[in-house]
């Protein structure tokens, strides 16, 4: 089982009873004993019965026996968490908040509610995202420390050639239908009398604070419309400014008095009344209350209505799509390459998507289409939360295929560089375990583990 499995298990335990470490109610509690020690780190029978049931319960499956499996990679956890302290690997409290966030998402829609959630764990919600706080930060130092070891890690075309010429036929890895798909996109206009009421709502937010009636958090849990930062009273944690709206940005960073509120501020997701927490450097935390003017049904008419006429002049040859999503489309990212979708991942940038990575409405439009087609115009909110109006045009269609050097050299290659990666992970956790202090209980002596010089 991978680490990064471990990991999400390990985030569920944070949030369950220290004493017992037990899952629900049916579950008798643990008498506690240490059953390995890795350097100055205790390894508990607690730790390990709570991570097969939390894994039993996620279907998850380990490689070999789970008696032997579960504690190797709890004590694997601890060799990077040791070495991350040594490099001195950072992680900010924005990232840890966001962490926190997607993870209690996703265990809502596991459970089915966040009523079900806080009764099943006994605890409220914020209780849960205090305990969640710790594992989300060994999470992200093992991220870190991992991706230090393996930065300098590279591979040459020779390589990906003498790596895919012996390998059985089987295990050529398999490439699903991709897609290049342009867009060219009209944000419907927003009438002023919504902007007014919008604006008018955020003053009065500033009174009511101002008066003493409420506080900027409470407001913020009840009222902004950013739900990354809605849960936490609006606070976004310590940010640098590049990764803000510059409008943002530009008035968060000259804030001074933490009692005072902003101005409102129109970004490119709303508008907003921002609070100061506390500055630290090149960084600040600060609050923020979002709103979102509501685009009326008219406006999107008539921006669908445009978008059936430009793709009309399209297919009439007037002007080509290249033209009209450079010069015509309102949307930022696609406009200055013809509209060309890209698809940002971990490897790089590309413009080829499987269709299951595409906003859905865009899946959905370019589907059926030919190459070359270009689809009705369709509505669909953008990443930043926007109503926009959009007409697609399918590019290519590459349809799913066993991968090849001369097609799918990318694809080749990034199957290489994860196996020397790995190669590279499992060689350092072996060298590690050779000058790290540890103690086995003799009950695990026979296992046949993962890495070698456990038992010492």
């Amino acid at each position: 089982m991978k680490i990064r499995n471990i990991i999400a298990i390990i985030s569920w335990l944070a949030v369950l009873p220290v004493q017992a470490k037990t899952v629900n109610d049916s579950i008798q509690s643990i008498v506690d004993e240490v059953i390995w020690v890795v350097g100055d780190e205790a390894i508990l029978k607690s730790d390990v019965e709570a991570m097969r049931i939390q894994a039993q319960q996620e279907g998850i499956r380990w490689k070999g026996d789970p008696d032997c499996a579960i504690p190797e990679q709890i004590a694997v956890q601890k060799l990077y968490l040791h070495q991350a302290a040594i490099d001195s690997i950072e992680v900010t409290e924005a990232e840890i908040s966001a962490g926190i966030e997607q993870q209690i998402e996703y265990m809502i829609s596991v459970i089915g509610s966040r009523e079900k959630l806080e009764e099943y764990h006994k605890k409220n919600m914020t209780q849960i995202r205090n305990e969640l706080r710790e594992s989300f930060r060994d999470r992200q130092l093992i991220q870190g420390m991992q991706r230090q070891l393996v930065k300098d890690i590279t591979v040459t075309p020779a390589d990906v050639r003498r790596y895919f010429a012996d390998l059985p036929q089987d295990s050529i890895p398999f490439v699903p239908t991709e897609v290049e798909v342009q867009i060219l996109a009209q944000t419907p206009k927003v009438d002023q009398e919504e902007i007014n009421r919008v604006k008018e709502e955020l003053r009065d937010y500033t009174d009511r604070v101002n008066r003493g009636e409420t506080t900027f958090q409470t407001l913020a849990r009840m009222y902004s419309e950013d739900p990354g930062t809605a849960r936490r009273g609006g606070e976004l944690g310590y940010t640098g400014r590049g990764t803000l709206d510059q409008a943002f940005a530009n008035v968060a960073f000259n804030l001074t008095d933490p009692k005072k509120i902003s101005k409102i501020v129109e970004s490119e997701f709303g508008f907003h009344i921002i609070q100061l927490i506390d500055k630290r450097g090149d960084k600040v935390n600060v609050r923020h209350i979002l709103r979102k003017p509501v685009v009326s049904q008219e406006a999107i008419d008539r921006s669908l209505v445009r978008l059936d006429s430009i793709r009309t002049d399209i297919m009439d040859g007037k002007f080509t799509f290249d033209v009209g999503a450079s010069m015509i489309s309102d949307d930022k990212e696609t406009r200055n390459n013809n509209g060309l979708m890209a698809n940002v991942t971990q490897n790089g940038r590309t413009s080829r998507f499987q269709l299951q990575d595409l906003p859905s409405e865009i899946a959905r439009a370019v589907d059926t289409l030919k190459v070359g087609e270009i689809s009705k115009p369709f509505q669909m909110i953008n990443e930043r939360g926007k109503t926009m109006c959009v007409i697609a045009k399918l590019k290519s269609r590459t349809e799913g295929h066993k991968a090849t050097i001369t097609e799918d050299f990318q694809v080749m290659k990034d199957v290489v560089v994860e196996k020397r990666r790995q190669e590279k992970l499992h060689e350092w956790v072996v060298n590690k375990i050779k000058s790290t202090y540890v103690r086995v209980n003799d009950r695990y002596k026979d296992c046949e583990f993962e890495y070698q010089g456990w038992i010492k």
